[in-house]
């Protein structure tokens, strides 16, 4: 039986590892989708392969950013934690 303060403890670190997993995982099917596409498009078109490069590249970069923000947003969660005193 958990008491109050661990059931807080457990909804934050819920929340903190769904905050990192969704993240993780939305971001790997973003990568792997324009990956895809961008070499489905290189092989189409092999003379625009520098700005399909760099489209690819910025593209990738806004995705990982989204990922950081979830361990970010983990991070808050676990600090929010600490700073309340729920962990003895």
């Amino acid at each position: 039986m958990l008491t109050k303060g661990g059931r807080k403890l457990a909804t934050i670190a819920i929340g903190a590892g769904l905050a990192v997993s969704v993240a993780a995982v939305g971001g790997g099917l973003g990568m792997g989708l324009i990956g895809g596409r961008s070499v489905e498009l290189v092989s189409k078109r092999p003379d625009e392969i520098g700005n399909i490069r760099t489209i690819s590249f910025i593209t990738l970069a806004f995705i990982e950013t989204l990922s950081i923000y979830g361990l970010l947003i983990a991070l808050m969660l676990i600090s929010i934690n600490a700073g309340l005193g729920w962990i003895s």
